[in-house]
């Protein structure tokens, strides 16, 4: 992608690194190509990988995900005839019994909240993009969606579960539950769908970002 040395007087044809902030000349990019900045070596862009409805698609399956990793015990634990299931909601309520409120509000946003509102404004946009309509509030939904990237941390969390079914499982009977592996597979949507190649979007609707 050649880096821009001029003043460009059309915005949509700018491309900025969000890592060294420098300036590039934006070329469209075939499926499967990728685009490189020459400074630090930072993703511009892809090309342009599945389709408006494969992403509807994949969204309606992360919000089905969703409601099974929120429903479903994550972990069933067992012990001289007790028993008992977490699930991730159950685990947010459990660290909102002490001392520690505020990483029990840290914890339902970075696994429940932040997910339920990547879903449910990619479904949004995606629906009426699918109808090649500009969906209303679609630039906050776009600006939204970026700064909660950060935030949607099921990642972090599925770690974590699996570290401490590794530790508990020398002392307790420890197995995995319907909601372990629904929050894996939502994991992998929403890093399919809520990444960077939804920033399409702007130019496929032909919105100018203000």
């Amino acid at each position: 992608m050649p880096r821009s040395t001029t003043p460009l007087s059309d915005p949509a044809q700018w491309i900025i690194c969000e890592h060294c902030d420098s300036l590039y000349h934006a070329t469209p990019l075939n499926k499967g190509e990728t685009a490189y900045c020459l400074r630090c070596a930072g993703v511009l862009s892809r090309g342009h990988r599945m389709t408006i409805e494969q992403l509807l698609a994949l969204s309606i399956a992360a919000g089905i995900m969703f409601v099974f990793a929120n429903v479903f015990p994550v972990i069933s634990i067992s012990m001289k005839g007790l028993y008992n299931q977490v699930t991730l909601w159950g685990s947010v309520e459990a660290l909102a019994q002490g001392q520690i409120t505020l990483i029990a509000l840290v914890a339902g946003l970075a696994i429940i909240l932040a997910p339920a509102l990547q879903i449910a404004l990619l479904f949004w946009v995606l629906v009426h993009a699918q109808r090649d309509e500009i969906a209303p509030g679609f630039k906050i939904c776009m600006r939204t969606l970026e700064h909660l990237r950060p935030w949607s941390m099921l990642e972090v969390c599925l770690l974590g579960i699996l570290v401490a079914i590794i530790k508990l499982g020398g002392m307790l009977d420890v197995h995995p539950g319907v909601g372990l592996w629904a929050m894996a597979m939502l994991m992998v949507l929403i890093v399919l769908i809520a990444g960077k190649d939804i920033r399409r979007l702007w130019d496929d609707l032909g919105v100018q970002p203000e």
